[in-house]
């Protein structure tokens, strides 16, 4: 989960966080995926701790089977 700091100056209530009150220069935890809905209203709330952002797994490499080699006759 994202922080935001409302920075508004008056209490708010906040209905995607459960209709939660927040006030003035409180620290909230954010959805990640909502986490620029609060920062794109710069008057009113400002970046704490950013989504996180998960490492891409790396990637699976796996070796071909190749076919039996069978010796040649002379």
């Amino acid at each position: 989960m994202a922080r935001v700091r409302y920075i508004g100056a008056e209490p708010v209530t906040v209905p995607e966080l459960g209709n939660r009150l927040v006030q003035p220069d409180e620290m909230v935890e954010v959805p990640d995926a909502r986490f620029e809905g609060y920062t794109c209203q710069p008057a009113l709330w400002e970046a704490v701790d950013e989504p996180r952002v998960d490492e891409p797994a790396p990637k699976k490499t796996t070796l071909a089977a190749k076919p039996a080699v069978t010796p040649k006759e002379a």
